[in-house]
């Protein structure tokens, strides 16, 4: 189904708007490329017909929260939709005093209103925030955090209670005692492991200490407590989520972005792996390109029923179909880090 005749929020790419420099389709503003897509008042650019189903007829986008005291700061990681609450828990990045000290990240909660909307006028939202033991953190009755740590906290895998007072346990904080760089995201797979990464970011902003371990992807078993590299060779490993048979893994590598700034020739892509099982363990095997983003760089991922791959690049969410075909953007001004589904059709 189409969208509806006349919606002028959705633009089909034609192919020399995606092959020839000179008329490349204008995406939203872009620190890297100076793009700005509010020129043509657009949400959505559709690649490929099979976008047009996922739209729907009537697709929209609005702003339902901001924080004027932090900005676009208030809301940059881990958003985590619990259902029986109708609400959304969602990281900060890093905020610091007027003097640059005391680093920290809120967890911060939205809860829809009966209404359907997240406020009485659906525009300045209104959150809370929540206080709980999780350093830094990053991502029914409990939520699993990655803590990033402090340089006087290990990070790790923390679960925290969605009820006040939101308390907090640490499953994991190193590989066998070596403390993790700062873990970034994480996954579970049907089998009750845990698969997350760890980049080296925190060292990079100056919340952690110097790292003593490589940039890398990880298994864990809560269970028995056992916890296994599963992939190496990133540059700065970040999202990462299975396809919807879990036959497959997407792990995206966000090195075009260090402490000393954005390097264009850097990796900003999406790999895939094959998740294989061998000696009753799973391993990730056939590692291959599965996407490049062409502004910014690939950071949160997701994956929807049909296989289609979701990510949040420098504008906007990309979508691509299990095939590595690019096939439509959600344009957002400035970019999306990470995002969730919130029910009812909506991201």
């Amino acid at each position: 189904m189409a969208p509806k005749p006349g919606c002028k929020l959705a633009k089909r790419v034609t192919k020399e708007e995606r092959t020839i420099a000179s008329t490349c389709f204008k995406q939203v503003r872009s620190t890297y490329l100076n793009r700005n897509a509010k020129d043509h008042g657009l949400h959505f650019a559709i690649y490929d017909d099979s976008f047009v189903t996922i739209l729907g007829r009537m697709p929209n986008q609005e702003v339902i929260l901001w924080d004027m005291a932090h900005h676009q700061k208030f809301a940059h990681e881990a958003p985590v939709y619990v259902p029986h609450q109708d609400a959304v828990y969602f990281t900060s990045n890093v905020l610091r005093d007027l003097d640059g000290s005391n680093p920290r990240i809120m967890i911060n909660k939205a809860t829809r209103n009966a209404d359907g909307y997240w406020s009485p006028d659906d525009r300045e939202g209104q959150h809370d925030q929540v206080t709980t033991a999780v350093s830094m953190p990053n991502g029914d009755n409990s939520i699993l955090f990655c803590a990033q740590g402090t340089k006087t906290e290990p990070g790790g895998l923390v679960v925290m209670q969605t009820k006040p007072p939101y308390s907090t346990t640490t499953l994991i904080d190193s590989y066998h005692g070596r403390l993790f760089n700062s873990v970034n995201d994480v996954v579970l797979h049907p089998d009750g492991s845990i698969w997350f990464t760890d980049p080296t970011y925190g060292y990079e902003q100056d919340f952690r200490n110097e790292p003593v371990l490589p940039c890398q992807a990880y298994g864990f078993e809560p269970e028995t407590g056992d916890i296994r590299v599963v992939a190496d060779g990133f540059g700065r490993p970040n999202g990462l989520c299975f396809s919807p048979d879990h036959e497959t893994m997407y792990i995206t590598d966000t090195d075009m972005v260090h402490g000393d700034g954005i390097d264009l020739t850097r990796a900003g892509t999406i790999y895939a792996f094959d998740v294989i099982e061998r000696h009753g363990a799973h391993f990730l095997a056939n590692r291959r390109v599965f996407a490049m983003a062409d502004n910014g760089f690939p950071d949160g991922i997701k994956c929807d029923l049909e296989g289609n791959v979701y990510s949040g690049c420098g504008d906007g969410v990309n979508v691509w179909n299990a095939g590595g075909r690019l096939i439509g953007k959600i344009l957002v001004d400035g970019g999306v880090a990470n995002f969730c589904s919130c029910g009812l059709a909506r991201f």
